[in-house]
């Protein structure tokens, strides 16, 4: 049986990784397992979660290179930062308002390990864009699902999108990103070893979520 999770109504919850990290999987697992507690559930995917942010979402990760010259790394940041700050006005803040636990697929985590450590643009700038895009709801707590770019390859769908295609080299550096991130705001931050099996890996994450104290 699983441990009270009660303390996380209100909060708001980042599951994020390479790609490959099996975070998704974790995903489903801790909604059932918090909605089987009575806890109401807000379920946000980024980029996406409204029909602004949905429209991105398809424009950034499917948007073909050679039609009209690569994407630019400040626009594809910029993008991630628009569907963001629509998906808090629209879900995140209204949800944690209402008492409701925010679990988000992805946030201002993957940007800065993406377009930050692994495309090259400054962190400081991308930090500065979010404060505007984000404003005052910041995650309470983001669970990193760390895997080496070796594992994670061995799990992705041959039907790769942008950010999933851009080799090992790239996705070394995500990797680098994310443990950067955790390094900095330990408080903030979590680091979930996601090379085990899925339910290792899922009592691995609910012994994390049952000692944390939100502050």
């Amino acid at each position: 049986m699983t441990a009270s999770l009660d303390h996380l109504r209100g909060r708001f919850l980042v599951f994020d990784g390479p790609d490959g990290s099996g975070k998704s999987t974790q995903f489903r697992r801790l909604v059932e397992a918090v909605e089987a507690q009575g806890i109401t559930v807000c379920e946000v995917r980024e980029p996406g979660g409204t029909h602004i942010g949905e429209q991105i979402r398809d424009l950034v990760l499917h948007y073909k290179d050679n039609i009209d010259g690569e994407m630019d790394k400040r626009c594809e940041m910029l993008l991630f930062m628009a569907s963001r700050a629509q998906l808090i006005s629209q879900r995140i803040q209204p949800a944690l308002d209402a008492g409701q636990l925010v679990l988000a697929d992805r946030f201002i985590s993957s940007t800065l390990a993406y377009q930050g450590t692994a495309g090259g643009l400054p962190v400081a700038d991308i930090l500065r864009v979010g404060q505007v895009a984000l404003g005052k709801t910041w995650p309470d707590l983001v669970v990193v699902f760390d895997v080496d770019e070796q594992t994670a390859a061995s799990r992705l769908s041959p039907l790769l999108d942008r950010m999933e295609a851009r080799g090992a080299a790239y996705h070394r550096l995500v990797r680098q990103g994310y443990h950067d991130q955790a390094q900095q705001d330990p408080n903030r931050y979590r680091m979930i070893d996601a090379t085990h099996d899925p339910d290792t890996v899922y009592q691995a994450v609910i012994q994390t979520l049952t000692q944390w104290s939100p502050k």
